[in-house]
């Protein structure tokens, strides 16, 4: 019996999150797009739904060994989902790896380096792990295949004033009364009370440097059961190779303090051990290679000759060519992957599939365009295409109207955000969508780009000679007062101008960007905003009981749960588990602080409430100007009670923003505050950035959006290319000079967008 590859993935009562019900078929060996407004359930289906159960099920074939090893996905609330294929996520997650990761080992390009040096690199260091600085064989041993050689501050660590009951140590771990304290004071070597700066000189040695095991406490001392070694050779062993990530509170300042970092002296950053360095390739060690831009590694590499390495060349030649095809050619292969920003870091991900022989994959982009130049989308939609031309089914989340415009089917949710949204509003072809009574139809048919106003400096902060990694010597002046964007093609050093001289001259400068927000598992957004202190009070104070009845984190949270809401078990070797509280059913708080209502509703109730139901319920100044702010800023959908954690990246960057909205006056630099926006909210946040600039702010955009970069009143445009070709300022002035007089990539794009040239397929 023959039988037909299904053509549609099924899916059928999807209520994931904010999904209502809804049901869909989405085509299979397609590009398909994903778009509508921020918190309408787009990531809810594609991400949550659709990956996760293909993720899942495919997980579950493995053993329970293995599984235990993978990453867990909980089952999505959805009744039926037919023809799946095998899902392979390329998100925006930060790159992980350790302190070891680059882009070379990320990419596997770095892997392809080193057997060509294996093969042919003069005079041989041996097989290609010899090359590689995460093997004994390669790895330089001073600083082991790390770059950076860590020191101690000697005088960071001992405070020679104090005594050891003084505490002379200062790291945490050492302090009076603990355990490694114990060992130095009741050692019986030393006198406790006499300062480090009094101790002769063989005792000072000693207490500081003496090796492990050589010296045995004088008898009946309380050695405290380990063997003796000086406080340098202790911490040397234990601390000094950590990372400060690993480190929490308190700790991890003393040890960023104490801890001094730098390139390793012998291998001079590199990584490599000495035989590495010395094998060449026309000249050129594999550190060389290593440490150049991509763009000019890809010639280097296209000029080895040798027909045993012919097929080896070819594919790192391809493999090159495509780090530059999607806006990558500025980076090193030497580059940590913890200095990629979220979408260098799924284009890198990319390109590690491109290749790939696997046909009938379902892919899943989560806005792949985020920090690309308007110049990189249309490479970056032709290798969408190409994964689809190898019978790949390709989901694409995305907002950016070039890559609706190449899509062969579009699917819209909506209408709103959060409980107003979570619904297919629209299923089709570009064309249609254009014409649809959606806000993405809506927002791809206005003209934002009515003329406006430019206004005028206050003033100049001046930034003069700035060498920031590929700046060249760049001296230039933001104007006070009005908004500047910053902008250039990705790598041609926005942020190094912004965010590493900015903050220098104008100390009070505030950043806000999309860095994870600090804090716990437990905070929100009313914790965040300080909001939820103004909402105790007013339980507190309308029902007499205490305050802290009316927080989770206190009296009225759930025994149970701790006042999380959810209780995760542990399955050991199987997916652990999150489940609803049974007690609290999910609602954080004991019935004791349930009972107290205030205006029919409980502070359960609150904690569940949208922002713009919480604007319709409270009536109290304080906190509606809090709950004002963060409907300013796009965030009507989020409830009170959700987890920091849960918010993507421009979701944490408008928090930030509702925050500053309340101490206006400032410098404030905005990292792509576009991330995330679909076109309907971009110019509500033109609104927004001008009611900043009218309440007396200065304001510095680094952005890509072409109607950020219309509004602004100044642009900076830096370039002319990426890394070692970029770094200049390539023009300075007003939007409507930079269409007139510019011919830098920015203008030519910003030309295109204010003659409202139609977006279709024929455009890219």
């Amino acid at each position: 019996m023959t039988t037909t590859t299904p053509d549609v993935i099924r899916v059928r009562g999807a209520r994931q999150n904010s999904l209502r019900n809804i049901d869909v078929d989405v085509p299979k060996h397609q590009l398909v797009v994903v778009t509508g407004v921020s918190g309408s359930g787009k990531s809810s289906l594609v991400f949550d739904t659709i990956a996760a159960e293909s993720a899942r099920q495919l997980n579950q074939t493995f053993s329970a060994f293995a599984q235990g090893r993978l990453p867990s996905y909980a089952q999505p609330d959805v009744d039926l989902l037919e023809n799946l294929s095998a899902v392979i996520v390329v998100d925006q997650q930060r790159l992980s790896g350790g302190p070891r990761s680059t882009v070379g080992t990320i990419s596997d390009i770095g892997a392809r380096l080193r057997l060509l040096f294996s093969r042919v690199g003069e005079p041989a260091a041996g097989y290609s792990h010899a090359y590689s600085f995460n093997d004994p064989a390669g790895m330089c041993p001073h600083c082991q295949g790390l770059g950076i050689a860590a020191t101690v501050v000697e005088s960071e660590l001992i405070d020679f004033s104090r005594s050891l009951n003084e505490g002379a140590i200062t790291f945490p771990a050492f302090k009076p009364g603990t355990w490694l304290w114990k060992a130095y004071a009741k050692s019986g070597f030393f006198d406790p009370d006499m300062k480090i700066i009094d101790y002769p000189t063989d005792l000072r040695e000693l207490f500081l440097h003496a090796p492990a095991g050589e010296h045995t406490p004088p008898a009946g001392m309380d050695a405290v059961g380990t063997s003796y070694e000086g406080i340098l050779t202790r911490f040397n062993r234990i601390y000094l190779q950590r990372e400060p990530d690993s480190f929490k509170g308190a700790q991890r300042e003393a040890f960023e303090r104490i801890v001094s970092r730098g390139l390793c002296p012998e291998c001079h950053g590199s990584r490599l051990a000495a035989p590495a360095r010395a094998s060449l390739i026309n000249g050129k060690s594999i550190a060389d290679l290593n440490a150049m831009q991509i763009s000019d590694l890809a010639e280097h590499v296209a000029k080895i000759d040798g027909e045993n390495v012919a097929p080896l060349v070819t594919n790192l030649c391809v493999h090159l060519e495509r780090m530059m095809t999607l806006g990558l050619g500025y980076l090193s292969l030497d580059r940590a992957t913890s200095t990629l920003s979220g979408g260098e870091a799924q284009r890198i991900k990319m390109v590690r599939h491109l290749g790939s022989a696997l046909a009938d994959m379902l892919y899943v982009f989560d806005e792949p365009t985020v920090g690309l130049h308007p110049r990189d989308v249309a490479a970056l939609g032709q290798l969408l295409l190409a994964l689809r031309d190898r019978g790949n089914t390709v989901l694409v989340v995305e907002h950016d109207p070039d890559i609706m415009a190449i899509a062969d089917h579009i699917i819209d949710l909506g209408p709103g955000a959060g409980t107003t949204g979570g619904q297919i509003i629209y299923q089709g072809d570009y064309a249609g969508l254009t014409q649809a009574d959606t806000p993405t139809g809506f927002g791809l048919r206005v003209d934002a780009h009515a003329a406006r106003p430019r206004r005028e400096p206050h003033g100049w902060i001046d930034i003069v000679g700035a060498t920031t990694n590929n700046l060249r010597d760049v001296s230039t002046g933001i104007p006070r007062g009005v908004m500047t964007t910053v902008t250039g093609v990705a790598g041609s050093g926005k942020s190094s101008l912004v965010l590493g001289n900015l903050p220098t001259v104008e100390p009070d400068a505030v950043v806000i960007d999309q860095r994870p927000i600090r804090g716990s598992r437990r905070s929100n957004p009313a914790t965040f905003t300080g909001m939820l202190n103004l909402i105790r009070d007013v339980f507190a104070k309308s029902t007499g009981a205490p305050s802290g009845l009316f927080t989770p984190n206190s009296i009225g949270g759930c025994t149970a749960c701790e006042g999380n809401g959810v209780i995760y078990t542990d399955l050991a070797f199987m997916d652990g588990v999150v489940t609803s509280c049974e007690v609290c059913q999910g609602r954080r708080f004991t019935p004791q602080a349930q009972e107290h209502t205030v205006a029919g509703a409980n502070i359960a109730d609150v904690f569940e409430m949208s922002v713009k139901e919480a604007l319709d319920y409270f009536t109290q100044p304080k906190i509606t100007r809090v709950l004002s702010r963060l409907h300013d800023v796009g965030l009507d959908y989020l409830t009170l009670g959700q987890t920091l954690t849960s918010l993507s990246g421009g979701e944490r960057q408008r928090l930030k923003l509702a925050n500053e909205l309340a101490t206006p006056g400032r410098t404030i630099i905005l990292d792509e505050p576009t991330t995330g926006l679909h076109l309907a909210d971009i110019s509500r946040l033109v609104g927004l950035l001008d009611r900043l600039i009218d309440a007396g702010s200065t304001l510095v955009v680094i952005e890509h959006n072409l109607d950020i970069i219309a509004a602004a009143d100044w642009i900076i445009d830096i370039g002319p290319e990426a890394g070692h070709d970029g770094g200049q300022v390539i023009f300075e002035g007003t939007p409507d000079q930079m269409t007139v007089d510019s011919n830098t990539h920015t203008a030519e794009h910003l030309r295109r967008h204010l003659a409202g040239r139609s977006r279709t397929p024929a455009a890219m």
